[in-house]
């Protein structure tokens, strides 16, 4: 992936303490129920995310030969149905940090991205944006969002319904023209629509300079959509940042809250967003002065200011964030945590609606290796759905089941 990107600094006013800067008390582990997956030997890469109904739908890419096909199922609530296809292709851009996705739109309407390569330089790939009508049984001609055809990367898909539209916004490279990747090339936050019959809307450029491979992460509020993203200074100062759409309008980025982490390199590590109603919970990964945290801070204005930092990890972590909302205004906060060497576990950790730590659990033994790919985690109903890539030869996709009340 590219390596250089810078970001035009806005200044917003936040709290300038983070709340429980040493780690939180160790963590005990789960009783998790486990559920045969889906998801055949070879697999990797798993997205969750849940529909209106509380059904959990979850995609990954499975070895085929050749190529791979991108696999998706849903969890009826006692198991998943047999996996359908979306695609199969010889020239999927297959990466550890840049996955598909699935979108329920609602009215047996799903939507799906993917990364396809468009030249035989490494990282010259497009997203591709796939519409189904009939719950994922059929699914249209690819659509291609972004409206260059530079011969460079497009990835890091972030996709949101909003009342049957479809959004998406991605990292775009149609500013770099070479191979090496200067520093100063640019990547870009690009954003447009999908309406129901396939037609594109208007292309926006969100920011014109961002980090370049770190996931971006968008919610849906009562105020509508917004997106958070790793921004990149001319000082290497490489923060959260949130963008809103106010007024048919997007907003000028800032910073959800000013790190000032200063690294010459993409960290690869992304944030991740939830929202119910104008309540918004943001987690992310930082490690100003070389010391490594994952936050959780929350906004009650549909992301417009988010309060004081709350610390989650237990003080080795890795990062590769999730979160998800609690019904009760809290956060049920998932992350990779170090043991030592290369071995690491999947942990998460509920954080009440006024900011206490609960208890830290593990999930899971994993891999700090990039081969151990993003854990997932959502809440369906009164359970939260783990799935997680264990990256044995050859890999396989872990899922399991948990009660939220669990989690304390």
């Amino acid at each position: 992936m590219p390596r250089a990107l810078l970001a035009l600094v806005a200044v917003v006013a936040v709290t300038t303490a983070v709340r429980g800067t040493e780690p939180p008390a160790p963590a005990r582990t789960a009783t998790v129920d486990s559920i045969v997956s889906p998801a055949r030997p070879g697999s990797a890469e798993p997205f969750l995310t849940v529909g209106a109904d509380n059904r959990v739908y979850m995609t990954w890419l499975e070895p085929t030969s050749p190529g791979h096909a991108l696999q998706f199922s849903v969890f009826d609530g006692t198991a998943w149905t047999p996996a359908k296809t979306i695609a199969t292709r010889e020239d999927f851009f297959v990466n550890w940090a840049d996955f598909p996705s699935i979108e329920v739109l609602g009215n047996n309407r799903l939507a799906a991205h993917w990364l396809q390569r468009t030249g035989r330089s490494t990282y010259a790939y497009g997203v591709r944006i796939a519409l189904s009508q009939d719950a994922g049984t059929t699914w249209g001609t690819p659509i291609t969002p972004h409206r260059d055809s530079a011969q460079s990367e497009h990835g890091f898909v972030a996709m949101w319904n909003e009342h049957g539209t479809l959004g998406a916004a991605w990292l775009d490279g149609r500013k770099f023209k070479k191979d090496d990747h200067d520093a100063a090339n640019e990547m870009m936050l690009v954003s447009t629509t999908v309406s129901a019959a396939g037609k594109l809307g208007a292309e926006v450029r969100l920011d014109e300079r961002t980090c370049d491979c770190c996931q971006n992460a968008v919610a849906v509020t009562s105020s509508g959509p917004v997106i958070a993203y790793r921004n990149r200074s001319t000082e290497e100062i490489r923060d959260i940042y949130v963008t809103r759409r106010v007024g048919g309008k997007w907003t000028t980025g800032v910073p959800a809250y000013s790190d000032n982490w200063k690294i010459a390199a993409c960290p690869v590590n992304g944030p991740a967003l939830s929202a119910q109603g104008n309540r918004v919970a943001l987690a992310w990964f930082t490690a100003p002065g070389d010391s490594g945290r994952v936050n959780v801070a929350f906004s009650d204005n549909a992301g417009a200011k988010f309060g004081s930092p709350i610390r989650v990890d237990d003080g080795k972590p890795s990062g590769r964030v999730d979160v998800a909302l609690t019904p009760d205004g809290g956060a049920l906060v998932t992350w990779v945590e170090r043991i030592g060497g290369d071995t690491a576990a999947v942990r998460t950790r509920r954080i009440s609606k006024e900011g206490k730590a609960g208890t830290a659990t593990t999930i899971a033994s994993s891999s700090a290796a990039r081969a151990s790919g993003f854990p997932k985690a959502v809440i369906a109903g009164n359970n939260v759905m783990f799935a997680w890539t264990v990256p044995t030869r050859p890999s396989s996709i872990r899922v399991g089941r948990a009660p939220l009340a669990d989690f304390k």
